[in-house]
């Protein structure tokens, strides 16, 4: 990839302001970059490194003001938002990539499926019998697709991934190593003698544009469906039990867990570790903190930290209070020694 400032700028609708022939060939995070790398300025944090970036073009906000002398080699690219653009811009290239197709051997397809001319299938993988899959699909070696199974256009499945017989992936979807869609949930009935397995007929449904971090697991439904939405983007190591809906545009972090037959809306942004209990409703456009316990169903809007989870203002607050507990103790003693005298 080459390009210069002022074609940057076509394609974002940018303002330069330095030099439009400046060309990049890479992109940098800006204490690291070089000359030729592209980078950004997006988190204030970073605005100290701006000044001694080596980097040739950096994306900036339009309201960006510079409090000092920029590097006499550097050309600012203003948008509206650097981080989208930028994010954009990566997607542009990574298109533009040359990607596989055909299929490697050794490999398993089975009876019934049909592989669209511009999918790719590497080797050592499994395809089930009656498998459909979408054109552009992109299956790495090592991964297995079960029996009747439905794979959307233009999803990759990177090497590892599992996906069980009978579950759909919708189409531009992103399934990282690792990844398994369609174990069993976790069903047991006590009994006398143990707990007996209760069978998980149902399947696991997602949507467009989903992505699923690497040792991700989505398990199967009981009856019916665990169901992904649209646009929903799942990090690494979470957990999404049997019977679980969740909405489209949600973000989770790593290592959460929602329980059986939990329901989340759209728009949520939820941080690493949090727990959601099974059985529970949460609405839409919710941010809660990482590590936090959710026992209780809540509406739309909220601010959510703590466990069990409290409004963000709350917790704060009390996180003060308890670090005052020590002084507050010894002032306690000292009024009921004040007193016994």
């Amino acid at each position: 990839m080459k390009i210069t400032a002022k074609d940057l700028a076509s394609l974002t609708g940018g303002t330069v302001e330095g030099n439009p022939e400046a060309v990049v060939h890479t992109f940098a995070k800006i204490e690291e970059a070089q000359e030729g790398a592209l980078t950004f300025l997006a988190n204030p944090k970073y605005t100290p490194c701006l000044y001694e970036t080596g980097a040739t073009i950096a994306l900036v906000a339009d309201t960006f003001v510079a409090e000092k002398p920029l590097p006499a080699a550097l050309t600012l690219l203003r948008v509206k938002d650097p981080y989208e653009t930028l994010a954009r811009l990566m997607s542009m290239v990574s298109s533009a990539m040359e990607r596989p197709t055909g299929i490697e051997q050794p490999c398993f397809i089975g009876e019934g499926v049909e592989v669209p001319e511009d999918a790719y299938i590497g080797a050592f993988a499994y395809v089930g019998k009656g498998v459909k899959l979408g054109r552009g699909v992109r299956i790495y070696p090592q991964t297995y697709v079960g029996d009747g199974a439905e794979i959307g256009e233009d999803t990759i499945l990177y090497a590892g991934a599992r996906v069980y017989h009978k579950c759909k992936i919708g189409a531009r979807c992103i399934v990282h190593s690792g990844a398994v869609i369609g174990a069993d949930g976790f069903g047991f009935a006590p009994g006398a003698s143990g707990y007996e397995k209760i069978p998980q007929l149902g399947i696991v449904e997602i949507g467009d544009d989903v992505e699923i971090g690497a040792n991700t697991t989505v398990d199967r439904a009981t009856m019916g469906a665990t169901r992904i939405g649209r646009g929903t983007k799942l990090d690494n190591l979470i957990q999404v039990a049997h019977n679980v809906s969740i909405g489209n545009h949600n973000v989770f972090a790593a290592q959460c867990g929602f329980a059986g037959s939990s329901h989340i809306g759209d728009w949520n942004m939820i941080g690493g570790q949090v727990g959601v209990a099974g059985h529970i409703t949460i609405g839409s456009r919710n941010e809660v903190g990482a590590q936090s316990g959710l026992h209780r169903s809540m509406g739309d809007g909220n601010r959510m930290m703590g466990t069990p989870a409290v409004a963000a203002g709350e917790f704060a607050r009390r996180h003060v209070y308890f670090g005052k507990l020590a002084e507050m103790l010894r002032d306690i003693k000292e009024l009921k020694d004040s007193s016994a005298r």
